[in-house]
């Protein structure tokens, strides 16, 4: 763990220098790709107007709600359509059909549905997730080891319990595995659907900055964006690891 965080932080510091050089060196308009201390200068500004913190207290709001929306109804749909015949013939097809649809796209609909409020946010993010979600869970249901089935069953193992203590598990890395994923793109759609209809956020702030050609507030909402996601990977790490123990043996 103390080799790869120390990797991580050689990369970051790597990337850090080389920024600073190709910002300082005249090649480009400051002003369009400003130094990482003018970066870290429009943070504090964005800190001391009270922005930074309470946008990211938002977004993260945001993207939590959406978040736990999308991941409880992708693992149900998932385990549902993975388990039952007649869920898979009827929602499969379907859903296939939205996952090439990006959250974006849907962002004119879901406030037209929605109206311009938190739920046409909470919709896009949730709708990301639930896809990703779902693909992981069913993928994983349905290619658990027949030997496992097998196995259980002629133990005399109950179906009610076959499912909870074989399917389930033998199926926990790939949920897990969509979880991470869904996490990932609970951001990933929050910044979509900030962009319209938002009076605050991560996303409205880099919409906000973009029209006062402000690319220095633009770096900090993409670099708090990619921290929060980095932050939240790590945590999906270790509780894979606490979760689903048997796959790291």
């Amino acid at each position: 763990m103390l080799i790869k965080f120390r990797n991580a932080l050689l990369s970051l510091l790597g990337v850090v220098a080389v920024w600073w050089a190709v910002a300082a060196s005249g090649w480009i308009n400051p002003e369009l790709f400003p130094t990482p201390y003018a970066v870290w200068q429009a943070a504090v500004e964005l800190y001391q107007e009270g922005l930074l913190l309470s946008d990211l207290r938002i977004s993260l709001a945001r993207a939590a709600v959406g978040f736990a929306i999308g991941s409880t109804l992708g693992v149900a749909v998932g385990l549902l359509t993975a388990r039952t015949r007649l869920f898979s013939l009827a929602l499969n097809p379907f859903l296939s059909l939205l996952r090439p649809i990006p959250a974006i796209a849907l962002v004119p609909l879901a406030i037209v549905w929605f109206g311009i409020g938190e739920p046409s946010k909470f919709f896009v993010i949730s709708y990301t997730v639930f896809l990703a979600v779902w693909l992981n869970t069913h993928h994983g249901m349905e290619h658990i080891a027949i030997t496992y089935i097998r196995a259980s069953r002629c133990l005399g193992t109950t179906r009610l319990r076959e499912f909870f203590e074989v399917v389930i598990p033998a199926a926990a890395p790939h949920i897990v595995a969509g979880l991470r994923m869904g996490a990932a793109l609970a951001f990933l759609s929050l910044v979509a659907a900030e962009l319209t209809g938002a009076s605050a956020g991560i996303g409205f702030r880099l919409q906000e900055a973009r029209q006062f050609i402000r690319t220095d507030r633009m770096f900090v909402g993409l670099i708090e964006l990619g921290l929060l996601g980095a932050l939240l990977d790590l945590v999906f790490v270790m509780l894979s690891r606490k979760l689903v123990h048997w796959e790291h043996l």
